[in-house]
């Protein structure tokens, strides 16, 4: 008997819906149920259900399954680089963290807190701590916490603090290597990291300036009584627990020169971490020993175990205050093992969604609004937030809007920078401003400010979408691609 191979169906609008609205449900249902552990393993799981209905439509439709599970690795294999990027950026972390490389930009940013300027100084310093560790999640967790205590006590808006403590975090974050967002854009998108981020300072630098404006004149029309107690407390722990000095910058001053000279992301981060590890041994030698605890093993061996294992599983340590505690234990390899475990689920779903068609049935009806690059960059921004509100996740607000439109930009000419560009100027700044997306959960619950309360002075976040949509519809800054390159 001759087997005949089956005949392909384009999907119909229907089908390429059903997958979407279970994947909406399902994770509408897991921020429901678990907050803002959702992206921690829910999401991971409501995305692999997904991949399998789409996959059912798929084979309704006449697509064998070896070809969709080609069309998922195809999809994976583009964000390789970003997971491998990742991994060293959690190494970096961990030994960064535990050199005091980290604390000690606590350690001097901290000091720059005045009450005349306190607004505008809050988001500087966010920025500084945001831009060093490539996370607003842990800047938010740890010296966002600090900066709150403060606010309490200077009898500064808390609504007013918490919008400056997201501004200037979700900056740090945007322009950092270090960050996973930061890395997933390009990777989805297909451009250059280093060109991602340079790209950006079109959109952040006017969107953080304005903000800065506005946080200064809401600060110079305040009028406050000083108080600061937690501050000094938490610089004597910082003294009290790591040696800082100024020569523990130089690991960051390390990532920036050779970010400059436009060494690859993987090593250069690597080498970054590296630098913590021997700053670390320089520096901190006793707290070294006392993370390893190897009575049986020789101080050079127990110097080297250190920096090891502050590269796979992080740095933990006891100084006495939570909002230390909290910031100094973490990194490690390890620790980035959940966001890739995301990003590969959320990669398979785009796979499937792609290999069978139904992603560009959805493009196709989204594209008919579309009538030049404005309009297709607003299309693009709008869909980010849309999926921010109803996916109620920024990995997810970055990965399917960048799947659903990366072919488009290539077609119209125009460069990946622009796509990445855009998915994190709607994608990553508005999470936050969404109280059943996990950041903004995660931002409330940690600030102890709701949501829509810091939401009106979150300047940033929102200004920045606005200047994007602006320079869509001007031409300005809008990269075309370089046909000599591709040649």
């Amino acid at each position: 008997m001759n087997s005949e191979t089956p005949v392909k169906r384009d999907p119909s609008m229907l089908d390429a819906l059903i997958p979407m609205f279970f994947l909406i449900g399902m994770l509408s249902l897991a921020v429901y149920i678990f907050g803002e552990d959702a992206s921690w393993g829910p999401n991971q799981i409501a995305l692999t259900f997904s991949s399998l209905i789409a996959a059912i439509i798929g084979l309704k439709n006449g697509h064998a399954w070896d070809d969709m599970g080609k069309g998922v690795v195809k999809s994976i294999s583009q964000a390789m680089g970003a997971i491998f990027i990742l991994l060293a950026v959690g190494a970096l972390i961990g030994t960064w963290v535990m050199s005091g490389t980290v604390t000690t930009m606590i350690y001097y940013g901290l000091q720059l807190l005045s009450t005349k300027i306190f607004y505008p100084t809050v988001v500087i310093v966010s920025a500084i701590v945001a831009g060093a560790i490539g996370s607003s999640w842990t800047t938010v967790g740890t010296i966002g916490v600090g900066l709150i205590g403060i606010a309490h006590g200077m009898d500064m808006s808390l609504g007013v603090t918490a919008g400056a403590i997201v501004s200037g975090s979700y900056f740090g974050d945007k322009l950092s290597p270090l960050s996973d967002t930061t890395n997933l854009a390009p990777a989805v998108s297909g451009s250059n990291l280093y060109d991602h981020i340079k790209h950006m300072l079109w959109t952040t630098l006017p969107s953080i300036t304005i903000s800065l404006i506005i946080f200064t004149i809401i600060g110079l029309s305040t009028s406050v009584t000083e108080n600061m107690t937690m501050q000094e407390k938490t610089l004597s722990v910082i003294e009290a627990s790591f040696n800082t000095s100024w020569w523990l910058l130089v690991p960051v001053l390390v990532v920036l020169v050779l970010a400059v000279l436009k060494m690859k992301p993987f090593p250069t981060i690597l080498l970054g971490a590296l630098t913590g590890g021997i700053f670390a041994i320089i520096f901190q030698p006793d707290m070294v020993s006392q993370f390893v605890d190897r009575q049986d093993l020789s101080k050079p061996i127990v110097m080297i175990a250190g920096v090891w294992k502050a590269m796979y599983m992080g740095f933990t340590t006891s100084t006495g205050s939570g909002t230390i505690d909290q910031l100094v234990n973490r990194g490690g390899m390890n620790s980035m093992l959940e966001v890739i475990w995301l990003i590969l689920s959320a990669l398979m779903f785009g796979g499937v969604m792609e290999e069978t068609g139904m992603l560009k049935k959805m493009v196709t009806a989204l594209l008919k609004m579309v009538r030049g690059t404005g309009s297709l960059i607003a299309t693009t921004i709008f869909t980010s937030i849309g999926t921010n509100i109803v996916a109620s996740d920024q990995y997810m607000a970055i990965v399917l809007p960048g799947r659903m439109f990366k072919l488009e930009y290539e077609r119209r000419g125009l460069a990946p920078e622009n796509l990445s560009r855009t998915l994190e100027d709607s994608g990553t700044l508005t999470s936050p401003l969404v109280p059943w997306n996990t950041c903004g959960a995660y931002m409330a619950g940690t600030l102890g400010v709701a949501t829509f309360a810091y939401l009106p002075f979150a300047f940033f976040n929102f200004i920045n979408p606005l200047i994007a949509i602006f320079l869509g519809f001007t031409g300005i800054s809008i990269k075309k691609i370089d046909k000599s390159k591709t040649n």
